[in-house]
């Protein structure tokens, strides 16, 4: 896409429900292609999150669909998640997908000023994005235990490894905005960078040491427990 400006990025309303079947398609063809999962949502749970005025999403100003993200809130809205980010293939790497990520941040703040912002990822990428909005990466015990979110996972590809680990890992990354913290973008940026080779090994290593195990479980028949040196290289 040559002229970016002609991406409109703005909070999702009624007319914008005909783009949800276009969505999860993508969703669903993204995350077979990348091998890795996100939680499987209906075309009637996008358009839902469109209605209530949660969901940015990105479009040319002819109407063609570029991009969406969606607001989740969890443990009586004390986290909130920023899920779903999609873009369309023929848009990728044109940034859109930082422009949505910094519009679906602004909403979840203003609707949810005392909120925990979360995230999981399995790209770098996203990473990046997340820490120059103030993200930093966490433990999965720093997230919700509100039920209902781990449960949205039972259609990830992943699963098996989330639960196998007992929560506590899977092939994402989670990050977290806390509004309590007093750290600066700035600063959470700097520490991505310095820290970036780092959580691209990490990232590597979990494809490879979660993809063995399950190869072995395919394999015999037997669950086996990780004793690879995925775990030296955990930044937490």
């Amino acid at each position: 896409m040559d002229n970016q400006q002609e991406i409109i990025v703005r909070v999702a309303h009624h007319l914008d429900t005909h783009y949800a079947l276009r969505i999860t398609d993508e969703m669903e063809s993204s995350a077979k292609a990348r091998g890795t999962g996100i939680a499987k949502r209906s075309p009637e749970y996008v358009a839902a999150k469109m209605l209530e005025g949660k969901a940015v999403i990105a479009v040319t100003t002819t109407g063609q669909w570029v991009g969406f993200c969606y607001i989740e809130e969890w443990s009586h809205g004390k986290f909130v998640a920023n899920s779903g980010l999609i873009v369309a293939p023929e848009f990728r790497k044109t940034g859109v997908a930082k422009k949505i990520k910094q519009r679906i941040f602004q909403l979840s703040r203003e609707k949810y000023p005392e909120a925990k912002i979360f995230g999981l990822t399995t790209g770098l990428a996203v990473m990046k994005i997340n820490s120059e909005l103030g993200y930093e990466p966490v433990t999965y015990s720093e997230l919700t235990d509100d039920e209902e979110f781990w449960a949205g996972c039972k259609s990830c590809v992943n699963y098996d490894i989330l639960m196998s680990k007992e929560r506590k890992n899977c092939m994402c990354t989670a990050m977290l905005f806390d509004p309590k913290d007093k750290h600066e973008p700035k600063e959470t940026t700097a520490n991505f960078e310095k820290k970036r080779k780092v959580y691209e090994r990490l990232l590597r290593l979990k494809q490879l040491s979660f993809g063995k195990i399950f190869k072995r479980k395919e394999t015999n028949g037997n669950p086996t427990k990780n004793k690879s040196l995925f775990h030296a290289f955990l930044p937490f």
